[in-house]
């Protein structure tokens, strides 16, 4: 059953700006109940820090803000509209950010309702370890949540603003103010003290009424969070000074956190309590509200079913109302034209993440090539109608199984060789594609350390494209500036037909049929057993004289120009190593009574 309630725990200081809780149901807050009898008892105490959850979703945190603008531009992923380089939304994504930001330049987006949940878990910790019996389970498992949750939050502060203030209890008049702190120490509480201390505390998934759903924290959740955050502090990042470089800390040296990931993703995978299943499946779950734990989504951010955007901004574009979405929507963000032509043609991932058409009158229509949208969310697999004009109330999967298994790859092939971490590696290929080529394409992986780390590089784009996790590992193998560049030169490649590309067709030609769908065609399943879009051309290779012979419709604007050359340009304006993370926003820099400054990048 998902979550549907949040509890606002009080009005809450954020960074030095006043933070309210918006669109959220009536409820008491902490301020007005006396702290002893809150954490005291097991319901309110869970209500309290099911409260943290509420800052997630408000309308400019992750729902309207974070989730469809932080990860964009990549290799694989691309906003929609970033030809208008200078409008505010493609700023945001295009490594040309300003201060002033329409978008984010307010006192409740993402900066301050991050903090904003920060707080109330600062509030709930300080609760909970003061006056909850923590020899009580009960107890135990929320303390652990509680820490996690800020752990969340944090991780993906780090992600967006690189040094952030470090804020591990509740605000005093003492502490309103604070400058930035440097991102390793926040990564060393994190990763040695909090998340450490968590996993002690809570439940793996399934063993406890609690954790028989992924809207709440389990052990694995817990660990991987843990893992991640690893990965991170012990990759490369742009510093204040502007230079790129490994953090100075050796408690945070590669080594150091390679066997942080090693540990944690190995206890997960041994422990068994998730497993992989079909790749297709995992996005049908999803979709369709399941939350069920022990598949392969670990946790997910909880939105009832009138909040989250995931579909809104992240689906399939679905032109008008139709028989299955009272909304208009979709296709903000999506893959982009090269990550289709990527993958390996007989890839299970490919249809799934890449999808060339949108619906218009409830029927597939197939778009120009340089607008894709991300398979894995889509309206039309959902159980329910979106009765909402803004919200869908998808959750967002932010940790999966499949996730695990890679950093379980990537940590053991960099400590113990590739030998010893193909085994983490080859669920991941067995499960994409047919025996033969999963098999070489692991032979080849294995043939040196460096292969097997080109191989974890390719195999992270083609598993999580469109999750919002490649521009953090671009960054932290100090790879996204020439990974774009690669990726405008070979989009450049496809829009004027040359190289692998010249073969393709000046047009496409599709059907949507029920039945057997013909050998020579490209197939998107679509909603019941059996219906298809079948679209001839996107192949390389495939002929005009071939497809006009299918007696499909056709589509003459597919392989076109279409003045999308300056939407290539605009993957990004300023040079993508020297813009890795988003600025203080300029009301946040302007009520911080001089302790919060950019660096001479951003104005």
């Amino acid at each position: 059953m998902k979550l549907t309630t949040y509890l606002c725990a009080s009005m809450l200081l954020c960074s030095g700006a006043l933070a309210s809780c918006d669109d959220i149901l009536d409820a008491p807050s902490i301020s007005s109940t006396d702290e002893t009898v809150v954490f005291s008892s097991v319901d309110l105490a869970e209500d309290a820090v099911m409260g943290i959850l509420q800052s997630f979703a408000e309308t400019n945190s992750y729902r309207g803000r974070f989730l469809v603008y932080y990860g964009m531009n990549t290799d694989m992923e691309w906003y929609n509209s970033s030809e208008n380089t200078g409008d505010d939304k493609a700023r945001l994504s295009n490594y040309n950010p300003n201060t002033t930001n329409t978008q984010m330049n307010t006192d409740n987006n993402a900066w301050a309702k991050f903090y904003e949940g920060i707080e109330r878990a600062n509030m709930c910790i300080r609760g909970l370890e003061n006056y909850a019996d923590l020899k009580d389970p009960a107890f135990r498992q929320l303390l652990g949540e509680a820490l996690t949750l800020r752990a969340v939050y944090y991780c993906d502060l780090l992600k967006a603003w690189g040094d952030v203030p470090a804020r591990f209890a509740p605000i005093t008049t003492e502490t309103i103010y604070q400058p930035k702190a440097d991102r390793d120490s926040i990564y060393a509480r994190l990763i040695f003290n909090d998340l450490k201390r968590a996993e002690e505390l809570v439940a793996w998934p399934n063993e406890t009424a609690t954790t028989r759903t992924t809207e709440r924290v389990s052990k694995a959740f817990v660990k991987a969070l843990r893992s991640r955050l690893a990965l991170y502090a012990g990759g490369y990042s742009q510093r204040n000074d502007g230079t790129i470089r490994l953090s100075n800390d050796p408690r945070l040296a590669p080594a150091e956190m390679y066997r942080v990931v090693k540990e944690e993703c190995l206890s997960i995978i041994n422990q068994g309590c998730n497993q992989l299943g079909e790749f297709e499946d995992t996005f049908r779950r999803l979709c369709q509200d399941d939350v069920t734990a022990g598949n392969e989504s670990i946790w997910e951010i909880p939105f009832s079913a009138g909040r989250g955007r995931v579909l809104f901004d992240l689906g399939v574009r679905h032109k008008d109302v139709d028989q299955y979405t009272k909304q208009a929507k979709g296709g903000t963000v999506g893959p982009t034209p090269i990550a289709f032509y990527k993958y390996d043609p007989q890839d299970k991932r490919r249809n799934v993440t890449c999808v060339p058409y949108f619906w218009e009158k409830g029927v597939q229509v197939p778009n120009a090539v340089n607008q894709w949208y991300f398979g894995k969310y889509r309206y039309e697999w959902m159980n329910r109608i979106v009765t909402s004009s803004n919200d869908d109330g998808v959750n967002w999967l932010y940790m999966r199984l499949a996730d695990v298994y890679l950093m379980a790859a990537e940590a053991i092939n960099e400590l113990d060789g590739p030998q010893a971490a193909a085994l983490y590696l080859k669920p991941i290929l067995d499960r994409a594609l047919p025996a033969d080529k999963a098999e070489a394409r692991l032979a080849a992986a294995t043939a040196s350390q460096d292969a097997f780390r080109e191989a974890i590089v390719e195999q992270r784009g083609l598993e999580l494209c469109g999750e919002m996790l490649r521009k953090a590992d671009l960054i932290r193998w100090n790879r996204l500036g020439s990974t774009l560049e690669a990726a405008k030169a070979e989009m450049t490649q496809l829009l004027n037909k040359e190289g692998k590309y010249a073969a393709l067709p000046d047009k496409i030609y599709y059907q949507t049929v029920t039945g057997t769908p013909k050998a020579q065609s490209t197939v998107w399943d679509v909603v019941k057993a059996g219906e298809t879009v079948e679209i001839y051309g996107v192949e390389l290779g495939q002929t005009d004289e071939e497809g006009a012979a299918l007696g499909y419709a056709e589509n003459t604007s597919w392989a076109g120009k279409n003045e999308w050359a300056d939407k290539i340009k605009g993957l990004y304006v300023n040079d993508p190593d020297q813009y890795q993370f988003w600025p203080i926003w300029q009301t946040f820099i302007d009520n911080s009574n001089g302790m919060l400054v950019n660096s001479s990048n951003y104005q």
